[in-house]
């Protein structure tokens, strides 16, 4: 069998905020959505505190990727250590490293280092593969470094919340209407448009107009990974409104003996500098997250108890 060629890429940026800090934005998986831009989804599936092992949901080049990850943390040199245990076409091999480096009380280096090999060596998918980590890396790096350098305003930006509506119907038709956003311009009445392509089963890529209150007209594009059989459905907003740097969020379902529990669950990271542009003169970060919370609770609340009422009146009539 021919050996394939390995390929080795580096990235490196310097970051004005302690190496812990730093350490801390990589350490925790499940906030990638938030902090890296291409990252989609992590589905963590097992983790001790040194040993990481999840599935994740990544933009790569235009399209949506997905493989199966194991990572070693070392928390005393910060360095973690990572390895796809079941990589995304064209890959067939793809490792690396995250190391942060102290560079002073208040200053480190993060590097990210990239090993990987292509099936067959094909020059296309070779071409494809380190475009994708190039682009995905200096958005990672970049993304990072911003998010650090405000690590003591960090608790402000974020912001995480809930709601749930009873329904006395069965989980299969809750889900059918939340799965079926390509009706919900018709459903959901703060909804104008929305166009859906799903070339992978489960896989959603979307982009949607919604109407506030006020009347404005908010475009957002997103990507949605379902799992039919868990009632779960988890999303990440691409493209976002001017108040927030990275939204995500899931629908979920909880059934029992006579009905289920849907949830709406939302993860904001707040845009600081748009805060005074989007809500006028004095604004600060309290009044963003309170608008935010009502603005996105609101709607999805809507929402549930719309699908509320597509289930409880299917079973009504059947």
């Amino acid at each position: 069998m021919p050996v394939q060629q390995v390929h080795r890429t580096s990235y490196a940026v310097d970051v004005n905020a302690p190496a812990g800090v730093v350490y801390g934005l990589i350490a925790d998986t499940t906030q990638w959505p938030l902090f890296i831009p291409p990252s989609i989804h992590v589905e963590r599936l097992d983790f001790d505190g040194s040993q990481d092992r999840f599935h994740m949901w990544v933009t790569a080049n235009g399209r949506v990727k997905s493989w199966l990850s194991r990572r070693t943390l070392d928390t005393p040199r910060l360095r973690i250590d990572f390895r796809q245990e079941v990589p995304a076409d064209p890959v067939v091999a793809m490792g690396g490293s995250w190391i942060v480096e102290p560079r002073g009380t208040d200053r480190s280096r993060l590097t990210l280092l990239h090993d990987f090999a292509v099936a067959g060596d094909r020059s296309a998918d070779v071409d494809w593969t380190k475009e994708a980590t190039d682009t995905n890396s200096r958005a990672e790096l970049a993304r990072l470094k911003e998010a650090a350098e405000r690590w003591t305003r960090l608790d402000g930006l974020l912001l995480s919340f809930e709601d749930s509506v009873r329904v006395n119907g069965p989980a299969d038709l809750v889900y059918q209407f939340l799965y079926g956003v390509a009706d919900w311009p018709e459903r959901v009445p703060h909804v104008s448009r929305v166009a859906v392509t799903e070339d992978e089963p489960g896989v959603q890529l979307l982009s949607m107009d919604t109407v506030t209150s006020d009347g404005a007209v908010h475009t957002t594009e997103s990507v949605r990974v379902c799992f039919p059989h868990a009632g779960r459905i988890v999303y990440k907003q691409t493209v976002t409104p001017a108040l927030m740097a990275a939204h995500t969020g899931e629908w979920s379902l909880i059934p029992d003996e006579t009905g289920v529990t849907a949830i709406s669950q939302h993860s904001v990271l707040l845009r600081e500098e748009a805060v005074e542009r989007v809500l006028g003169p004095g604004a600060d970060l309290d009044r963003a997250r309170t608008y935010v919370r009502e603005a996105l609770g609101r709607n999805s609340t809507a929402t549930l108890n719309l699908a509320k009422r597509y289930a409880e009146t299917a079973i009504r009539t059947l």
